[in-house]
């Protein structure tokens, strides 16, 4: 089959590798019909590296069509249309029977002190081949896979994978109650979907943070308010002159660690991404080296009393935290990796529909073949010709 596979620290390409085949009673095969490029794959391709190796198959973003299934596989069968979320969890350990999917004991990478196995993510989490590839092996198939009705496009469900889910964890997590309002950090799909939700939660405002053009007017579209860091110096002084000077009630934090805005962090990041794997590991693992422009914005723009949801993916071990402040103004700060399974059965009901309540209709703004993976990742990163979302066709 033709997978995208990374070859070293910002080069990907498609090559033909071995077709998966069932492997435990508990796997599935599905022929992929749409994945997509996720802001955590950009991590892999600049940052991470030491922990991948050359050929790894990336992506964890899939949906498609089952082909086969193991023995002890039954809520679905050959011919159903799946969804396949980012992280492999058993549906039946301690964690995931408490709704902690993301720690599944089952699939937990203990070596490396990590929660549940990823798809197409590294050594880290089980470098388990991903999802940007004509077919995949799906563990824990018995649980994992999200059977979906047909009737609509891919693009309507494949986000189940993760983008949505994600992003209604980080609203959940943000405990908004009617008519807050809300601060976003971060444009991406992520960001974009988190502050739609927050809306349809209740918040009574959602004012949101970006500097490039398509990503605000995506925004605006949907009745965010968005401030442009290209025009306004000082985000946090603005978020308190828009709140009457008490600050958001609860924040967003959906950029992580390639937040613009520190460039000693980002220095520190390249030169570990170009040590030896063994050296760039200790140095990503034991040295703050993250961006934290937009955690630090994030903490300066939240009320007193009020909630941090960290949805971004950060890196380093030993970041700063101004915890003095966070101390004094009595914050709660909530984040983690987002356990799939845990809110499906909250969203499914606002796709199924013609309605589209939540606008998943407009979060693509490319489709291109499996083949031309390389130039999406390629855009994706520079944030050209429009670019915000693109989904991979095999």
């Amino acid at each position: 089959m033709r997978a995208l596979t990374w070859q070293g620290t910002g080069k990907v390409s498609v090559e033909t590798v071995a077709d998966p085949k069932i492997q435990e009673p508990t796997d599935a095969i599905v022929r992929i019909t749409s994945t997509a490029i996720c802001g955590s794959d950009l991590h892999l391709y600049d940052v991470l590296g030491m922990y991948l190796d050359k050929g790894d198959v990336l992506g964890h973003e899939p949906m498609g069509i089952v082909e086969e299934v193991g023995p002890e596989v039954t809520h679905i069968k050959a011919g159903d249309r799946v969804v396949v979320p980012f992280n492999i969890s058993c549906g039946h350990c301690w964690m995931c029977t408490r709704g902690f999917f993301a720690q599944c004991e089952t699939t937990q990478v203990t070596a490396e002190g990590k929660g549940a196995s990823l798809f197409g993510y590294t050594k880290l989490y089980g470098q388990v081949p991903g999802g940007q590839a004509e077919y995949l092996r799906v563990p824990q198939a018995q649980f994992g896979p999200i059977k979906v009705p047909d009737g609509h496009p891919d693009e309507r469900y494949l986000f189940l994978s993760d983008v949505l889910t994600t992003s209604w964890q980080a609203a959940k997590y943000a405990d908004i109650s009617r008519g807050d309002t809300v601060l976003v950090t971060g444009l991406g799909p992520i960001g974009q979907m988190s502050a739609r939700i927050a809306l349809h939660l209740g918040a009574g405002r959602v004012i949101a943070v970006d500097n490039v053009p398509e990503r605000l007017a995506m925004a605006q579209r949907h009745g965010i308010e968005v401030l442009n860091t290209d025009s306004i110096d000082d985000i946090p002084a603005a978020v308190l002159q828009l709140t009457q000077g008490r600050g958001a009630d609860s924040v967003i934090e959906a950029v992580g660690m390639e937040a613009h805005g520190s460039p000693l962090q980002a220095a520190a990041m390249k030169a570990a991404g170009m040590l030896p794997d063994a050296l760039a590991r200790k140095a990503t693992e034991a040295i703050g080296i993250d961006r934290m422009a937009a955690l630090t914005t994030a903490f300066a723009s939240v009320r007193r009393a009020g909630t941090v949801s960290i949805i971004g993916v950060y890196g380093g071990n030993a970041d700063p935290m101004p915890m003095m402040d966070l101390f004094d103004k009595g914050v709660t700060l909530r984040m983690g990796q987002a356990h799939v399974k845990r809110w499906v059965d909250d969203i499914m009901p606002l796709l199924t529909g013609d309605a589209d309540p939540l606008g998943v209709d407009d979060l693509v703004t490319h489709r291109i073949p499996l083949e031309d993976a390389p130039r999406g990742y390629d855009i994706f990163k520079q944030k050209q010709d429009g670019c915000i979302k693109v989904v991979l066709k095999p």
